[in-house]
């Protein structure tokens, strides 16, 4: 099963490599090859590569999230920047609590990460229960607190969850 894990990682790896670089030459792609065995091997050797296959079965309804997370992170930057251009700053920076629905921790980060990614919000600490949470403006930290995020990265764990039960 770890031969397993090990293809699908280069093989991952290689892909992303190879679309990000954009070179397609014999030197290149040699050092794309070399470079995703190494970072395999060191991932194997730090005990960082899973057997279960629980990180691919979340990442498969990964690519929708990311549609999702992409159209919110459009729209906190529309009212950012309203807020920052409006003649009065309507500014109520708060630190907001929020616990994580997930269980895992790739889920748990996807969800922290998510936080971060998207502007007004900055994740700032990591707890057992959740996350300590920086909010820029009220709508921001209402956008939090709506658990609407977190639900969606949770949505995510259970899709993984209810396929390994099949």
């Amino acid at each position: 099963m770890m031969y397993h894990s090990m293809v699908i990682a280069a093989f991952g790896l290689m892909l992303l490599w190879l679309s990000l670089s954009g070179y397609f030459n014999f030197l290149q792609v040699s050092f794309g090859i070399l470079s995703t065995f190494f970072v395999v091997w060191l991932t194997i050797h730090l005990k960082l590569l899973t057997t279960d296959g629980a990180r691919l079965q979340i990442l498969r309804g990964y690519p929708l999230y990311l549609v999702w997370l992409t159209w919110e992170i459009i729209v906190s930057n529309i009212l950012l920047a309203k807020i920052i251009l409006a003649p009065k700053m309507e500014l109520h920076r708060q630190i907001i609590h929020t616990k994580a629905n997930q269980s895992s921790d790739l889920a748990k980060a996807i969800y922290a990460n998510s936080i971060t990614l998207t502007p007004g919000t900055l994740t700032v600490d990591v707890d057992p229960d959740g996350f300590t949470v920086h909010s820029m403006a009220k709508t921001f930290a209402d956008d939090i607190c709506s658990d609407k995020m977190n639900e969606r990265v949770a949505k995510l764990e259970r899709l993984s969850t209810v396929d390994n039960v099949k």
